[in-house]
């Protein structure tokens, strides 16, 4: 039986996935292989790390397999792409396909059928198949051209919303929060700290205006919403390029950490689409991107 290998490359985790046929036989989860955001030895010990892993809880070489799919962030980008052609060539046997992260998503959700799969975490994508089997896309340009609605947009945008706030002379409580999480104590830490090379995880701040929100900050409540509201225009955007119109029925999947475990984010976005598009359908659970990943292998 045939050995298929599939593999998710977020900005934080990979996640891998080996099946014998259609049956899958062992999953792990390790550190980032995205070269965008971690060093090449860094991604390199990842990367062995976890293929070590998955051989030990399959009992299988990895050298046997026919076909392996990674979904990433970045495809397009030589130094990523180029560094996974080589370094997983060089460990897993059969041929490589390299997608976008949001289509093995969008093939994890639809298998090949028409929907649309927003993808919101660190940075977020946007990917669609129309009814004729084209597939577009629409966001995905990294944290300075896009990614509206991530988790790195909702930092960068809360800290800027905090320091008009300073500006007005108010220290606020979702600042106060911000010097707990960084361990800094004033605003001047807060500037050094933000202008530093390499910088803080910004990213890391999407958790922090959540539960500021659950708390009930009104300025977390209107800086996620302003977020879901963000990353619903690049939908809806998508949605006109692939011809859809107001009374059609569409589909809608999700991965991605903001969209899975931020709901006012997500509620925000789908009430903007909904008033557009008020047939849409959303699913409630999120996709299990590295499936998609694997049927893209088995399929291909």
């Amino acid at each position: 039986m045939n050995l298929y290998l599939g593999i998710d490359a977020g900005g934080t985790k990979a996640e891998y996935a080996l099946a014998e046929g259609e049956r899958e036989i062992a999953r792990v989860r390790g550190g980032s292989i995205k070269r965008m955001r971690v060093d090449e030895a860094t991604a390199t010990k990842h990367l062995e790390d976890a293929l070590r892993e998955l051989e030990a809880k399959s009992g299988r070489s990895l050298k046997d397999v026919v076909h392996t799919c990674i979904g990433t962030a970045g495809e397009q980008v030589p130094m990523v792409a180029d560094w996974l052609r080589k370094e997983i060539g060089a460990r897993v046997g059969g041929d490589l396909l390299v997608l976008g992260d949001v289509e093995i998503a969008l093939d994890a959700a639809f298998f090949g059928k028409p929907g649309v799969l927003v993808l919101a975490g660190t940075g977020s994508n946007i990917a669609v198949r129309s009814p004729e089997g084209q597939m577009l896309s629409a966001g995905g340009w990294g944290p300075l051209l896009g990614d509206d609605g991530s988790g790195y947009r909702i930092g960068i945008e809360t800290l800027r919303r905090l320091f008009r706030e300073y500006d007005r002379g108010e220290i606020t409580p979702l600042m106060q929060r911000v010097f707990t999480h960084w361990n800094v104590a004033t605003p001047s830490e807060l500037i050094s700290l933000v202008h530093a090379q390499p910088g803080p995880d910004f990213a890391s701040l999407a958790r922090i205006v959540a539960e500021a929100q659950a708390a009930g900050d009104p300025l977390a409540d209107e800086i996620l919403a302003e977020q879901g509201r963000a990353l619903a225009a690049v939908i809806l955007r998508l949605l006109a390029r692939a011809g859809f119109r107001e009374g059609d029925s569409i589909h809608f999947a999700f991965t991605g950490s903001v969209v899975q475990h931020i709901l006012p984010v997500r509620r925000a976005m789908e009430q903007a689409v909904l008033a557009q598009h008020p047939h849409s359908v959303f699913m409630t659970e999120a996709t299990d991107a590295v499936s998609g990943a694997l049927w893209r292998a088995r399929t291909r």
